[in-house]
């Protein structure tokens, strides 16, 4: 039985925890700080649980330099929880600004304003999807789904609006973020917010860099931007003062399963109109358990949150900025870049054996996607890697292929062992 130094573990989610955290995990799951009982038992409500909260948030907020005016949620669902969270709740507060706005012009006359705010969404409510991979396109079909209702039998348009589909421009393959200059985006003002999805985990595409067209130019121009960081988050430094909302799911750089993370901009909770005024015009509520508003006034803790989860996330959080110091998660990317590069060098200087799937300028340092040749080579490249005990390597159902994701606990070893057999194999396949 192998040992767990001896597996080098490349899986795209679950995926690998630093050794340290996972042993101190163990300890606190049978008998936690010796109070004798282990942070799977303890109550949610209790002192215990509250400061557990407390010190995650706070390592958080240290890793990111997370401004004051956010709010970090943790709740359940994953990704695709949140993919119907952001409908729910960003289309609510795209609803109350068009009702302050009818109530401005039109004083206190109820039914009005419902006329108005009902015409405003069949006119104008957009929500834009910029779809470069299959997760950002499991998203803007969950809001298609949503909103049909909203249709009214086909008398308002469609509420979704793609900005740009990936595949348009890539032979009908995801694999290239298109330039800007071909994005359609809707104003500001009819937009409820612009989504995109920042690192792609089953096609291997990453945005370098924040989208300038989504940058806000002043404070009549506040395009609300929505980001799917599941798979990259706490690999580089974010602005987190661009986005109205970061969610990602614990499973990648941050813990286990069972809890996903929401940083979401405060004003965005307290412009949330009233049950009563969205089913008035057509809209549903969102459900308390994905409602942002009621989560935050509860300190997370709505309903029995997996209080473990959020301890190893701390526990994650913690450990990087012991390892990084004052460089704070600057330093985790520093990290990530030179693992990617060594992997993507070795590839390069290989084409008739490896081809990588995205394109150069979008090239995921999280989830490196390739072929090896047809099936058969890329099933002998996979048992070739079992017997060396580099695991987790099979690319996702829907697309095949190879994939190596290169987390934050993949640490430099482990990486070093799978490059010498890809120059192995790629030596034996020439």
């Amino acid at each position: 039985m192998p040992s767990r130094e001896e597996v080098a573990y490349f899986g795209a989610g679950p995926a690998p925890l630093p050794t340290p955290v996972l042993e101190e995990g163990a300890r606190a799951f049978v008998n936690f700080e010796d109070s004798g009982l282990s942070l799977a038992e303890i109550s949610h409500r209790s002192p215990t649980a509250n400061k557990i909260l407390a010190n995650t948030k706070t390592a958080l907020v240290s890793l990111l330099d997370i401004p004051d005016n956010y709010e970090i949620l943790f709740m359940h669902g994953g990704g695709s929880g949140e993919f119907s969270a952001v409908v729910y709740n960003m289309v609510a507060v795209w609803v109350e600004k068009r009702r302050r706005l009818a109530e401005n012009e039109l004083g206190s006359d109820e039914e009005k304003i419902l006329e108005r705010v009902r015409s405003d969404i069949r006119e104008s409510l957009r929500l834009d999807y910029i779809v470069t991979g299959s997760w950002s396109l499991k998203a803007s079909q969950e809001a298609a789904t949503l909103l049909e209702p909203l249709k009214n039998g086909g008398k308002a348009k469609n509420f979704v609006n793609i900005v740009t589909d990936a595949r348009e421009w890539n032979e009908g393959k995801f694999g290239k973020i298109p330039h800007e200059d071909m994005w359609k985006m809707t104003s500001p003002e009819g937009s409820a917010f612009a989504y995109y999805c920042d690192n792609e985990t089953v096609d291997g595409v990453e945005f370098p860099s924040f989208p300038k067209c989504l940058v806000s130019k002043d404070d009549e121009d506040d395009r609300l931007v929505v980001a799917d960081m599941s798979s990259n988050f706490l690999s580089r430094r974010v602005d987190v003062s661009k986005y109205a909302v970061i969610y990602g799911g614990a499973q990648k750089n941050i813990g286990i399963t069972d809890v996903t993370l929401v940083i979401v901009r405060k004003d965005i909770l307290a412009t949330i109109p009233s049950p009563s005024f969205l089913h008035a015009v057509g809209v549903w509520s969102p459900p308390a358990i994905l409602n942002w508003s009621v989560i935050a006034k509860n300190n997370s803790l709505y309903n029995t949150m997996p209080i473990f989860s959020i301890w190893i996330a701390g526990q994650v959080m913690r450990s990087l900025l012991s390892t990084h110091g004052d460089a704070k998660v600057s330093g985790q990317e520093a990290v990530a870049n030179a693992k990617a590069k060594i992997i993507y060098r070795i590839l390069d200087e290989n084409p008739s054996v490896y081809q990588i799937v995205p394109h150069k300028d979008v090239r995921s340092r999280m989830n490196i996607c390739f072929r090896a040749g047809d099936a058969a080579t890329e099933k002998g490249f996979l048992e070739g890697a079992e017997s060396r005990m580099l695991q987790g390597l099979k690319g996702h159902r829907s697309v095949g292929g190879i994939r190596i994701s290169n987390y934050n606990a993949v640490s430099m070893a482990n990486l070093q062992k799978l490059a010498e057999y890809l120059k192995d194999f790629a030596q034996r396949k020439r």
